[in-house]
Parts: structure tokens; sequence; C-alpha cells
């Protein structure tokens, strides 16, 4: 068997992932991969706290919530549209305003809810891209991206 095509295919795939490297593409992946930290950072941790503890009986807590693990079809529209009326998390009512943000894409929602559903005490299902899409439709709050 002739091995020099398998040998140069392999080089041909070495060296198109080493100009991507050269060319910065690595990176993109790299600033994706901490996306949902660095939302949650921006436009959740000033009312839900840096570690997501929430703020006593005013905010709740999304920091090991019963709230996020039962109400996972809800998460998306939430995020996008907000919440008004009461809720109860952990057994504690809650009863403020939470702004809904559509600056946010579908994917930004996605990474940013599965940062919450796998941190401080979280363990629930992470969310596809196209979960959330389909479940933000339900609200008219996917765009598609």
């Amino acid at each position: 068997m002739n091995r020099w095509p398998l040998l140069l295919g392999r080089s041909v795939v070495a060296a198109v992932a080493c100009v991507g490297v050269g060319l910065g593409l690595s990176g993109c992946f790299t600033e994706r991969r901490n996306e949902g930290a660095q939302l949650y950072a921006t436009h959740c941790a000033s009312c839900h706290g840096d570690q997501g503890q929430g703020l006593e009986r005013l905010i709740p807590p999304v920091a090991g919530a019963d709230y996020i693990a039962q109400h996972r079809a809800e998460l998306p529209c939430l995020i996008r549209k907000g919440q008004k009326g009461p809720l109860v998390v952990n057994g504690v009512d809650y009863n403020q305003v939470m702004p809904g943000h559509d600056d946010l894409t579908d994917s930004q929602i996605t990474n940013l809810l599965n940062f919450v559903q796998q941190n401080w005490g979280n363990k629930n299902k992470s969310y596809t891209i196209r979960e959330a899409s389909e479940l933000l439709q339900s609200c008219n709050g996917s765009d598609g991206q």
C-alpha cells in the first residue's frame, strides 16, 4: 500500500491548522469558551452576585437554585424578556422585576445559561443553541443567531 497520499494528506491538514493558528483563528474559540462567565459578569452579577448568591430576600440566588432545574424550559425566555411578578426559589418568595436582555443573541443566551447550569452547585443539563432557540420561539424571542 502506498503511504504517500496518507502522509501528504496529514501534512496538508497540519499546514492548514498552523495557518489558522497563525491568523489568530484559535483565539475565537478561546474567547467563546469563557463567554458564559463573561456574560454573567456583565449582565447578571450586579444583581444576582458575583458568585450567584443573590441579595438576601430581595434578589434570588442562581447558585444552588432549585428554580434553575425546575424551570429549564422557561429560562431562555426569562433571560430574553425578563421577569415580573412573584416566584419562589429554594422555598423563599421573591417579587422583583428582572430586566430582559434583547441585546443578547440566542447563542449568547445559551452560553450564559450553560454557565449558570454548571456552576455554584448547579449540575444541570446544558442547552444546545438549537434547544435554546426553539424555547425562545415560545416568547417570540429567538433572533436565529
